[in-house]
């Protein structure tokens, strides 16, 4: 597997660092990408080549797919996992913050798919995994659009399934549930900055109780590096792999209840963890705390 090549976005933590880590232990030379650099410069001491990008700069972008070209003539795997939650309704959320959501979560994924797929042709054969969410498949309140770049992802992700096969290239969509990442406490962060005042502030407490639940529930990053290196060892990878806690009977239900009947569903869970939450601490505290 040593001639094996592979990117990891946001790579400095999280899930992102637990993949590449698991790729290397694989045998991958594994190009660890993310803003930033103290953290990834951790990785170099496996065998892990960190590199500064940012996910929305094209030049960046470009530099990094000839990088790895000059330095190792082939790209088998690229890992879309780059991304963020910024919570907050949709009236409050300013559009210069949705669209970074945007840049970040989908252009920046679509932009670096763009430049690795010419070599992925050369070669008939790679694998594009792209980090979605079963976010990408639900949808619960103070979290628009968020939720709309998941479900951009998860379209994207189908049609691109479909141009890539004749040509050898598998895309292969990964959908975490409950994971315990940084994630949970941006995405809190970003909800009481911008909907925790005004009409929307008892959604707002709902949800950020929900999310300043940070053990128990939530699934180690491993299950979803597991699930990378599951679909790239395949000979026939599954479309889709929904991992973590709580991903699998959540898109279940979804697919079985109508609208509103999910609706209804999210609500009653979202109040059920969040008097769970409140009994810990309330989400205010916690998340300034985790913050710090």
């Amino acid at each position: 597997m040593s001639d094996k090549v592979a990117i990891v976005t946001g790579a400095s933590a999280g899930i992102g660092e637990a993949t590449a880590r698991k790729l290397r232990a694989m045998g991958y030379q594994v190009y660890a990408v993310a803003r930033r650099t103290e953290r990834i410069a951790l990785l170099a001491e496996v065998g892990i080549r960190p590199v500064r990008v940012d996910i929305t700069d094209d030049a960046a972008l470009v530099d990094l797919v000839k990088q790895v070209l000059a330095e190792s003539g082939r790209v088998d795997v690229l890992v879309n996992n780059a991304g963020y939650g910024s919570f907050g309704a949709v009236e409050d959320v300013p559009l210069d913050e949705a669209r970074r959501q945007f840049d970040v979560n989908v252009f920046g994924l679509a932009r670096l798919t763009q430049l690795v797929l010419p070599q992925m042709r050369r070669q008939g054969s790679g694998r594009i995994v792209n980090i979605s969410s079963m976010g990408g498949k639900i949808h619960e309140p103070l979290g628009g659009w968020y939720h709309a770049t998941k479900f951009a992802v998860e379209g994207l992700s189908d049609s691109m399934r479909m141009e890539l096969a004749p040509l050898g290239i598998d895309v292969i969509v990964i959908q975490p549930g409950a994971i315990a990442t940084e994630w949970t406490g941006i995405a809190g962060r970003h909800l009481l900055a911008t909907s925790g005042q005004g009409a929307y502030a008892d959604q707002a407490a709902i949800s950020a109780a929900f999310l300043s639940i940070e053990d128990g529930p939530a699934s180690p990053p491993s299950v979803v590096a597991d699930a990378v290196a599951k679909a790239v060892r395949a000979r026939r990878p599954r479309t889709r792999y929904a991992v973590g806690n709580g991903a699998k009977p959540i898109l279940a239900v979804r697919r079985i209840l109508p609208d509103r009947g999910f609706d209804w569903f999210m609500r009653t869970m979202l109040r059920t963890l969040a008097r769970f939450a409140a009994r810990r601490g309330t989400p205010q505290r916690r998340l300034a705390r985790d913050g710090a």
